[in-house]
């Protein structure tokens, strides 16, 4: 290594080290202490910040479900068992587990309470979001768990704690697992459970981690066949709450991919030989794949291509089901007069949107110049209107197009205008004998 490198991988080393920024060990444990004990405000607060998380998730509001995490004190006693691990200080440990274990029963007594007095009891998307934890649940914990313990320790305090409070969302787990008891969903209770383990295992490995990387004074004398003893301890809680979520965290990337090959695959087959896709539905859990057409009725062979093309798309062990939802072909119709039926009901429709389309074009311009040529004939007229319409007719199926001319008169009580001659110019200058002329 050159000189120029050595002196460049000095200075990064440089900005990277924090010993000159941890606060006194002294006022590191003193802390720690303090915000790992529930009684008084700390007690009040977990209470208030429950409701609130509570309520949150009960209206699915983000902004409220990030508000009770910030005023949650869930976070001491969590940093303290983990600093205590480190530390060998077993009465804090005793003591931080304590106070850890009131804190959730009462947050899980007060949203269970909370939601079994609620009248709305759907769960929303940010309930069904704390129930089904995976290894990225892990990295969360683990990474804010490290920032939160590196920001106690230091003098620069900042404003990481709340952050940290975020990111980790300690609270919305336990008001779930409330939800799960409240209305007796036990899957929403467990797994929102099993997101608050990984949670408080990671962040407080990652509180005992930093604590012996910046070497916190040992408080207690402890031989080494005791290290190994409790190291042997934490790293078998470790296996037991990463592992599931490691098989959890392989079903959700198995499941996006599923979901984007399924939908390339649909994208690929919305238009085939005459169909279209009317709806379809993806169902990861069965592997299944619903596909409803519409057009010319499809047969066994395309039928079989369409879901031999899944092979092109990594969907070989899928299940596609085929429907023909609305068929221009008559041969498989249960009955004549209901196939009519339907295509005069499409007929319609496109008559509908048709006439709509067609009222909005009224000719302003060739209105203008009718005026502008009959006031030379007929000064009377004052004002003309064209526009195009459909006529409908008794027993008549489809509508008849007809263009109308609206003329305007100065003093219509007073005219003597001929009324057949000024039809007939209208029907000679624009050559079109459907025309009907109405005047006002």
């Amino acid at each position: 290594m050159s000189i120029t490198q050595h002196s460049l991988l000095n200075r990064i080393l440089q900005h990277l080290k924090i010993e000159n920024e941890i606060d006194d060990h002294h006022v590191i444990h003193q802390s720690i202490v303090k915000d790992s004990i529930f009684k008084g405000t700390n007690l009040w607060i977990l209470v208030f910040a429950i409701i609130v998380a509570s309520v949150g998730l009960n209206m699915n509001s983000t902004a409220v479900i990030i508000g009770a995490m910030l005023i949650s004190p869930l976070m001491g006693p969590i940093n303290a068992m983990g600093y205590s691990i480190a530390t060998y200080n077993f009465d804090l440990f005793r003591q931080a587990g304590k106070n850890f274990v009131f804190a959730v029963l009462l947050s899980l007594l007060a949203s269970t309470i909370y939601f079994s007095l609620s009248p709305l009891s759907t769960a929303h998307s940010e309930l069904l979001a704390r129930t089904s934890p995976t290894i990225y649940d892990v990295l969360i914990a683990l990474f804010g768990g490290l920032a939160g313990i590196v920001a106690i320790s230091s003098k620069l305090k900042g404003n990481v704690i709340p952050g940290v409070a975020i990111a980790t969302a300690l609270m919305p787990p336990l008001c779930t697992a409330g939800y799960g008891l409240a209305t007796a969903q036990f899957a929403f209770f467990f797994g929102a459970m099993y997101l608050f383990a990984i949670n408080t295992v990671f962040m407080a490995l990652a509180s005992a981690s930093v604590s012996q990387i910046l070497k916190f004074p040992i408080i207690t004398l402890i031989d080494k066949a005791q290290k190994k003893k409790v190291n042997r301890y934490i790293s078998i809680v470790i296996a037991l709450v990463l592992l599931p979520s490691v098989y959890f965290g392989y079903g959700l990337v198995q499941k996006e991919k599923f979901n984007e090959n399924a939908s390339n695959y649909v994208l690929n087959v919305s238009i085939y030989e005459g169909n279209f896709l009317l709806k379809h539905d993806i169902n990861h859990e069965e592997r299944t794949i619903s596909l409803v057409y519409a057009g010319a009725n499809l047969t066994t062979e395309q039928r079989e291509s369409i879901i031999q093309k899944t092979a092109n798309f990594g969907l070989q062990d899928v299940k596609v089901d085929i429907k023909q939802g609305f068929s221009f072909d008559n041969s498989e119709a249960n009955s004549e007069s209901i196939l009519r039926e339907e295509i005069s009901k499409l007929s319609m429709e496109l008559m509908e949107k048709q006439l709509y389309i067609d009222s909005l074009q009224i000719k302003t311009d060739l209105g203008k110049e009718l005026l502008q040529e009959i006031r030379s004939l007929f000064p009377e007229i004052v004002a003309c209107t064209y526009a195009d319409s459909y006529e409908y007719m008794e027993e008549v199926e489809r509508p008849v197009k007809r263009g109308i001319v609206l003329f305007k008169l100065d003093k219509p009580e007073n005219s003597s205008i001929d009324t057949e001659k000024v039809h007939r110019w209208v029907n000679t200058r624009l050559k079109n004998n459907n025309i009907k002329v109405i005047f006002e």
